[in-house]
């Protein structure tokens, strides 16, 4: 029998917020026909997946109604503690494959596997034998970095930083240093929500001329990119940050 495919399904970068850009802005109408074509999935949230899937039916007509679709949720302590480092088995989750159905993998936002959970099912199924596509779509990192001004040419995604404000100052001042002797960016996120406690950290915390952007709101209306030294940010009043609007840090030379 032969193999499904496994498609990395990208999703728009308006998870959680008050207003959604229309869909078609945000992805290229070919990911949203592949998509709708899909009738088995794995997600991080059930709920949220089928939310996406009746926006593309509003683009493209999914070739199953939505209760016919075939979801399965990511178990909840990868959403807590990742999948990345190879301590999740998901080939279970590829039996569809395996009977010959394709299966698209979802995050909240973004491209899966990519700052979000995933990368345990693209391991798995090529462990299978099935082959992985990932579509086109938005990825809020590249987005932010290209925007940044700042190395693109080398450049490190570290995740998330401490919430305790003593181990998250340490952590800024060895991710400055690695900045400033390598020139390599470093690219990190935050939960929306701490975002404001985040950005007062990196301006208190940083060298005066160690640069620092931070891009929110990505492919929204409300897109803000802003990229200065440090002794700018200091010299500025600061942006109000929505606590629903997500956004990329980055800081470089």
């Amino acid at each position: 029998m032969t193999h499904g495919k496994l498609y990395l399904v990208p999703a728009p970068l308006d998870f959680g917020c008050d207003v959604q850009a229309p869909l078609q802005d945000a992805l290229p109408l070919g990911t949203l026909q592949v998509a709708a074509g899909i009738t088995h999935w794995i997600c991080e949230n059930a709920k949220s997946a089928r939310a996406y899937l009746k926006r593309i039916d509003a683009v493209a007509p999914l070739a199953a109604p939505l209760q016919a679709q075939v979801i399965q949720e990511l178990p909840r302590e990868v959403h807590k503690k990742g999948d990345h480092a190879g301590q999740f088995d998901a080939r279970p989750l590829l039996a569809a494959a395996l009977e010959g159905h394709d299966v698209g993998l979802l995050s909240e936002a973004g491209m899966p596997a990519v700052a979000d959970p995933g990368s345990s099912v693209a391991r798995a199924a090529h462990d299978l034998g099935i082959t992985v596509v990932p579509l086109t779509g938005p990825v809020s990192l590249l987005l932010a970095l290209a925007a940044s001004g700042l190395n693109g040419q080398n450049f490190a995604f570290v995740g998330y930083l401490p919430q305790d404000a003593s181990e998250r100052q340490t952590r800024i001042r060895e991710l400055e240093a690695i900045a400033l002797k390598t020139g390599q960016t470093q690219l990190f996120i935050e939960t929306p929500y701490r975002n404001a406690a985040l950005l007062q950290a990196l301006v208190q915390t940083m060298h005066q001329n160690t640069r620092l952007a931070v891009a929110r709101g990505l492919t929204l209306t409300t897109s803000h990119v802003r990229s200065e030294t440090v002794k700018s940010w200091r010299a500025k009043p600061q942006t109000a940050t929505d606590e629903r609007l997500p956004a990329v840090f980055a800081i470089g030379r």
